[in-house]
């Protein structure tokens, strides 16, 4: 990875992480970050999965579990779950564009 992301250790992918304003990177690097960008989002798809797997098994263990607390330790690591996925989402979705100066013109 680049100097243009860091990894987001709750997430489990990179994000971007610029250490200036988008308008002020040259359109050149703009292209570098956007494509390295886009081979990330590409791995966010796979990312959602397997936290969705791992949903999957720990509804399995709150469908056997008769202990209340422990019960609800389990929802709310469903929950924290649930929400990362959310973010991945909404990360999915952000896509960014070139910019070009009038001197680039």
């Amino acid at each position: 990875m680049t100097n243009y992301f860091c990894w987001d250790q709750r997430l489990g992918i990179y994000l971007p992480h610029l250490s200036k304003e988008w308008e002020q990177y040259l359109k050149e690097e703009q292209m570098r970050i956007l494509l390295e960008w886009e081979h990330i989002r590409g791995q966010i798809p796979d990312r959602i999965r397997e936290v969705e797997q791992q949903i999957d098994m720990l509804q399995h263990q709150l469908g056997e579990e008769e202990q209340f607390e422990r019960s609800c330790q389990i929802n709310q690591q469903i929950a924290e779950l649930a929400s990362i996925i959310n973010d991945l989402w909404i990360w999915y979705r952000v896509q960014g564009h070139i910019t070009v100066k009038k001197a680039d013109t």
